[in-house]
């Protein structure tokens, strides 16, 4: 008894806290190690961003004055730009690193759009969004494609999320009980989504069936406020940001699989986290 006391408490006392390094996009663009240091930042608000194994940067550019349309762009860590793709309609808020140094990006606008561009800037394949037009803002997020060519896509205002082949044939969808944000499809083809101010994210199976959930009713202290970005961990646990958390208040948070709370992140910056990506030992971990 006294042998199995001592080993419980020395592994209470050896066991080390939960941490992560990740690169977070919002009104603030930065990338923080497991220690809490900032280690970079670009002076840019972003929505959407990952680190390559290089190193590099890439980025989906908040619209602005000097991208009036939104970007994509790809940096190094002296903040030299080494691609740019400036948007041709309302906002560009999706980015993702495809072989052979192509980039995929939407538009959102008047012709909601994927685009695949590849590393001179053209544009290599276009695929047509069956998505509302009256809210532009609302139309897309992060869109992914995915290992068998089709295109997943979250569509806000509709509230549902699409599979579109290349052509723009809509094969799957599921509803959603709010906005959904992020959408990922995990090895086992069920989908996990993040659904903003419904402070939910749920999991569906392959015929669109609410599989799991975690809501605010589920966590102490109701820490989600506005599930945008979600990242599922290679051990299966998910890690949440709420957009507007403000200082001191919780950004990101990491559950397991039955609800429990293992890590949370929180800083003394004025606004959230958009989307984020958990950086392991090769730069990446887990699927976004």
């Amino acid at each position: 008894m006294l042998m199995c006391q001592a080993l419980s408490v020395f592994l209470a006392i050896s066991a080390e806290p939960v941490r992560h390094g990740f690169l977070a996009t919002g009104g603030e663009t930065f990338i923080q190690d497991e220690s809490g240091k900032t280690t970079w930042a670009y002076p840019h608000s972003s929505r959407d961003g990952w680190v390559l194994e290089n190193g590099n940067v890439l980025l989906a550019l908040s619209k602005s004055k000097a991208y009036p349309g939104g970007a994509a762009a790809l940096v190094d860590r002296a903040g030299k730009i080494l691609f740019l793709h400036k948007g041709t309609q309302s906002e560009v808020n999706t980015v993702q690193p495809l072989p052979k140094d192509t980039v995929l990006l939407t538009e959102a606008g008047t012709n909601p759009r994927i685009l695949e561009v590849d590393s001179a800037g053209k544009v290599i394949a276009e695929v047509p969004l069956k998505a509302q037009v009256k809210d532009h803002h609302l139309q897309t997020r992060m869109a992914r494609k995915l290992p068998n060519g089709n295109y997943l896509v979250p569509q806000l205002l509709d509230k549902v999320v699409r599979e579109y082949d290349p052509s723009g044939k809509v094969l799957w969808e599921a509803k959603t009980p709010h906005w959904p944000f992020t959408a990922i499809r995990l090895p086992d083809g069920n989908t996990l989504i993040g659904c903003t101010l419904g402070n939910l994210v749920i999991e569906v199976d392959p015929s669109g069936k609410e599989v799991w959930r975690v809501t605010n009713d589920d966590l102490p202290g109701k820490p989600i406020n506005d599930a945008c970005g979600v990242h599922r961990l290679a051990n299966g646990n998910t890690v949440i940001t709420s957009h507007h958390a403000k200082a001191g208040e919780i950004k990101l948070l990491e559950i397991t699989r039955d609800k429990k709370i293992v890590w949370t992140y929180k800083d003394d910056r004025k606004g959230g986290i958009h989307h984020f990506q958990i950086l392991g030992e090769s730069g990446k971990q887990g699927l976004r």
